[in-house]
């Protein structure tokens, strides 16, 4: 079993997000993760998927996503050829006496302090999926509160394989 990550140029369309996510569940397959935004040119969306299977799976994955219609481009985001960053906010029960350690560790991360209350503080933190789990895990003496993640987006290296669309 490997990780494979997709980067999908698709129409933007309505309905397009649900054929894609349609396609793996009437398949049997998981999406690990899932994320979408408008290109610089609206006519297009991008949409990075993550998911897991050994290469037979993987390779049917990507044959079925390029038979769909709204489906212009399919690259693989390999590691060493692409840049990927995932997003997290968290939620932590803070108090007044342990926000300078937990400033520190987000500090240490190139976290940010988004917001801050009497019990409370949320820390942004961007990075590859390693860097963010580094960062829960030495979290893991105080209490998350809640935890919200975008997963997985990126882009291959370079200029060779852009995709230029009419």
């Amino acid at each position: 079993m490997r990780k494979q990550i997709f980067s999908l140029l698709v129409e933007n369309t309505a309905g397009v997000t649900s054929h894609i996510s349609g396609l793996f569940s009437r398949r049997g397959y998981n999406i690990d993760s899932f994320s979408s935004g408008v290109t610089a040119d609206p006519r297009f969306t991008r949409i990075t998927i993550v998911c897991t299977g050994d290469e037979l799976v993987l390779e049917q994955i990507e044959k079925q996503l390029a038979k769909l219609e709204d489906v212009r481009d399919i690259k693989k985001l390999e590691h060493g050829s692409s840049v990927t960053r995932e997003l997290i906010l968290v939620k932590i029960r803070a108090k007044d006496t342990e926000r300078q350690a937990v400033m520190n560790v987000a500090e240490i991360f190139h976290g940010k302090i988004v917001d801050v209350t009497h019990d409370s503080m949320v820390i942004e933190l961007t990075g590859h999926q390693d860097k963010l789990d580094a960062f829960l895990d030495l979290l893991s003496g105080y209490e998350i509160l809640e935890l919200a993640r975008t997963g997985l987006t990126g882009l291959t290296r370079g200029s060779a394989d852009v995709t230029y669309l009419d």
